[in-house]
């Protein structure tokens, strides 16, 4: 038996060799808490993060203890058993880092071959088959010594191979992750090899497994970070045309067509479909997330503005464009020429909303201008009220070109809105 002097300098061994776990161990320590903390991850994979996290704990601690045992007094059952236990547990880990490429993958033939592993390692205990610990302490390795490392490389390869497949038709940066962690561990097997197992207290292969991990997860963090943009964006989306057709807007046109069905049924058949196709260019704005040509935006909303001239008489909308040949986020025009006529022109007698395009020094300058009521501008940026639109186009505009979106009002006088796409970068075609 080993006495409490013994044993308290078995676990404590070197000073120096004990302080090498203390990068493994923090760095794991403060990434299971970041994992805990973090909302985007989705629950089963960070639930196999977590796992993985764990395993490595085990594996950083095994490492050490091997070590210690290799150092000291023959204990051929503990140093026997950390030994399976180490060569046991490192095709589970790579196994669950495939879990985390490709998290639909069953992988029943990997965990078979983890556990034909696992078998062959523990005949150590009763035969040489595998390896075997000497009376002087030595490890001597037998005709299948080395069946951790084909399991593992097998794994590697599939690795590389499902990286392929998972990442590559996306053309996703992140395909450099799997490959550079792939390439890390490779390198610390071949460390390992060279230097020696027992030659450190935690080998090369665990330390790239560790960092490995950590790189993973800053992975799964951008790209759920990014699912969660993209599904604001979405909504955001669906907001921005819920806010487009209103239902009076609807119901008015509706009973607009119908009323010229008594009385001009060709013209209420050019309503119709004028109102069909603002309709279908509403819905079709939703599925998309980057920027449209500008005569596409100006002919959704000159179908909108002719719609609202059969219903009133007395607005008039008209266009100087000279220049077209840019692009913009979706409905951002439309939006501007609605309020004009909403909010500014219809109880004007003569209502009239000039929509102007050019190019400047600045860039591509559109203006929407009206003779209307005008308002306080001061109050575009309040919660809530009859602003929430141009606030909408004004961020989507910062946001996805650059833009600006700048408002001058005039109680009683009128309003104008002028929007600015820089000439070079997103906004420009």
């Amino acid at each position: 038996m080993m006495g409490s002097s013994g044993l308290k300098a078995f676990l404590v061994g070197n000073y120096v060799e004990t302080l090498g776990l203390l990068p493994a161990a923090t760095l794991l320590t403060l990434l299971a808490f970041i994992v805990h903390i973090d909302s985007y991850i989705r629950a089963d994979l960070k639930r196999t993060v977590r796992i993985i996290i764990l395993a490595l704990f085990s594996l950083v601690l095994q490492n050490y203890l091997e070590y210690r045992l290799a150092k000291g007094e023959v204990q051929w059952l503990a140093r026997t058993l950390t030994a399976i236990y180490g060569y046991s547990i490192r095709p589970v880990i790579l196994i669950l880092f495939l879990r985390v490429i490709a998290p639909q993958k069953r992988l029943g033939w990997a965990w078979a071959l983890a556990g034909v592993n696992a078998a062959v390692n523990a005949t150590a205990l009763f035969s040489h088959v595998c390896f075997w610990i000497s009376k002087e302490n030595h490890y001597h390795g037998g005709p299948l010594s080395n069946m951790c490392l084909y399991v593992s490389a097998i794994l590697l390869v599939y690795w590389f191979v499902l990286t392929i497949r998972v990442f590559s038709p996306h053309k996703r940066k992140e395909i450099w992750v799997p490959i550079l962690v792939l390439a890390l561990i490779v390198g610390g097997l071949a460390m390992d090899k060279n230097v020696g197992l027992l030659e450190q207290p935690i080998t090369y292969l665990t330390i790239s497994a560790v960092i490995g991990c950590v790189a993973y997860y800053i992975c799964l963090h951008l790209q759920f970070v990014r699912e969660h943009e993209q599904a604001l964006r979405a909504e955001q989306r669906i907001q921005i045309m819920m806010t487009q057709i209103q239902p009076h807007f609807l119901y008015n046109t509706i009973a607009t067509i119908r009323a010229l069905c008594r009385r001009d049924a060709e013209k209420a058949g050019e309503v119709a479909e004028k109102f069909g196709d603002y309709l279908r260019q509403n819905l079709d704005s939703l599925n998309i997330v980057g920027l449209i040509p500008f005569q596409k935006e100006l002919e959704h909303t000159k179908i909108y503005a002719e719609i609202e001239m059969v219903r009133f008489d007395n607005i008039r909308v008209e266009y100087d464009i000279q220049d077209d040949r840019f692009e913009l986020p979706p409905l951002t025009l439309q939006p501007l020429v609605e309020n004009a006529i909403r909010h500014g022109v219809r109880i004007r007698k003569e209502g009239i909303v000039r929509v102007s395009a050019r190019k400047t020094e600045a860039g591509h300058e559109i203006v929407v201008r009206d003779n209307g009521t005008g308002f306080d501008v001061s109050k575009i940026d309040a919660a809530g009220g009859a602003h929430i639109g141009i606030r909408n186009v004004r961020e989507r505009l910062e946001s996805m070109c650059g833009g600006t979106l700048k408002v001058e009002s005039a109680i009683g006088e009128g309003t104008a809105v002028t929007i600015v796409l820089p000439a070079a970068g997103k906004g420009s075609k």
